[in-house]
């Protein structure tokens, strides 16, 4: 061997862990971290305030702790459990489908913007290092979720506001009883499919967003219509609590308002745009539970019993006809929101084998089909509960009315609350109304391309 030549070797080089791999763990790992906790924190202090505000702090045994982690599980889509005992004597049970989307709302910003900002000053992310950070994320948020889920259940006493009965109950061991509980492996799946939702709507609607390089060429055909799209429904939000702030101030009761405000807000602000686009629900409210919705709405769903009755524009106008400003406001918006995408498309490059108008049109009304579906499923309420005295009819004094909200010392323990979406009209709907406003839009970002180019044109 000559001196200066390579050491000859030995053999194929040792196995051992790409060095990159390390350092993208450990910042992955961080990152994901940083969004659950997040996440959590910001939904468990709005819903502690939104209880406070509705007086759960005020239930027995000290549950607050317990219904707040039960709140904050429904706000990802699980179901909610509720049943309760009076020994041999009745058994009771309830089930309450319903999310508080004000909740919802604020873990998806803070979970987009967590999961974006390590990305912020990138043009192009790898698939591969997003997919770890995506797993990481997943794994450390089923593990929250599992442990959330272990304080979401509790069970105590309730008075059945008769002294002779709870002494009798009590001598008999038969004092009655209300629980409520979420199952951990449904609590994690609908927790795991929340965040899969949030990412993926995170990427679609966020125009700064960095993607992989294969996925670049659909950022054009899907961005401007989600971005505009939640400006829309960011925009209503606000709207409904500018109203609700000036109906707790005027109107009254504060408190109860601003319980609904704090708790429900996107529900009605949807809800209402979803109405004004001319969707529809059906359902029925039997008696009164103590969930939160607007007096109209109430009415409506009362106005059937125990049946199913429509709730759409012209039904609700028959309550009061002031609803049908929620057609006005739903086609300004749109019309708004598709003149936004014709001004931004006028600043870049178009696709000249395919007219700005049909672009448009077609981008806004799948974006727009595809928020009615969701706004039919996340606004979808489904409650019911029953005590059953030895198995024979549900007459009883009313034991759960001090967890489902309903007033003390009725002789009636059963009832419902449905409002169920007609999903196929309102997605019907919603990509006809997204098309027209995007086809004007398309026209409006045509003309501006035009006024650019003569004056710029030389005279």
């Amino acid at each position: 061997m000559h001196q200066g030549d390579p050491p000859a070797s030995s053999g194929p080089p040792p196995l051992g862990p790409d060095p990159a791999v390390g350092p993208l763990l450990l910042r992955s790992f961080s990152a994901a971290l940083g969004l659950v906790l997040g996440v959590l924190v910001a939904m468990a202090a709005l819903g502690a305030l939104g209880l406070w505000l509705a007086r759960a702090d005020t239930l027995p045994g000290g549950s607050f702790t317990a219904v707040l982690a039960a709140t904050v599980l429904m706000a990802l889509g699980t179901p909610l459990t509720l049943d309760g005992s009076a020994g041999f004597i009745a058994q009771a049970n309830a089930a309450v489908e319903a999310l508080p989307l004000s909740l919802s709302l604020v873990g998806a910003l803070v979970a987009g913007v967590a999961f974006l900002r390590p990305l912020r000053h990138r043009a192009v992310a790898h698939a591969g290092e997003l997919l770890v950070r995506a797993v990481m994320t997943a794994l450390l948020w089923a593990l929250a979720v599992s442990l959330v889920t272990l304080a979401a259940r509790h069970s105590f006493a309730v008075s059945t506001g008769n002294t002779i009965t709870d002494q009798l109950g009590s001598a008999l061991n038969a004092s009655p009883t209300v629980g409520f509980r979420v199952g951990l492996g449904r609590a994690i799946g609908f927790g795991l499919l929340w965040l899969l939702v949030v990412l993926v709507l995170t990427f679609a609607v966020s125009r700064s967003a960095p993607l992989p390089p294969r996925l670049l060429r659909f950022q054009n055909g899907v961005r401007p219509a989600g971005s505009a799209l939640l400006a829309v429904l960011l925009g209503y939000v606000l709207v409904a609590l500018v109203a609700g702030l000036v109906t707790a101030m005027v109107h009254g009761p504060a408190r109860d308002v601003l319980a609904v405000v704090v708790l429900a807000l996107p529900n009605v602000a949807w809800l209402a745009f979803g109405l004004g686009l001319g969707g529809s629900w059906h359902g029925h409210l039997s008696t009164g539970i103590g969930l939160p919705m607007p007096k109209v709405l109430s009415e409506v769903l009362r106005s059937a019993g125990t049946r199913d009755t429509t709730v759409d524009l012209g039904s609700l106008a028959r309550q009061d006809a002031r609803v049908w400003v929620l057609a006005a406001l739903a086609a300004v918006a749109l019309l708004c929101c598709g003149a936004v995408m014709g001004a931004r498309g006028a600043r870049r490059a178009e696709d000249p084998g395919r007219p700005a108008l049909s672009r448009h049109a077609v981008g806004l009304g799948l974006a727009v089909a595809f928020a009615m579906l969701l706004i039919g499923l996340l606004t979808r309420v489904s409650t019911a509960y029953g005590l059953s005295l030895l198995g024979v009819g549900n007459g009883a004094s009313d034991i759960l009315g001090s967890l489902t909200g309903g007033s003390g010392g009725s002789t009636t323990l059963s009832g419902s609350v449905v409002l169920l979406p007609d999903l196929l009209r309102s997605v019907l709907l919603g990509a006809l109304w997204g098309a027209v406003a995007g086809a004007a839009g398309g026209w409006f970002g045509s003309r501006l391309r035009r006024g650019s180019a003569r004056r710029g044109r030389p005279g």
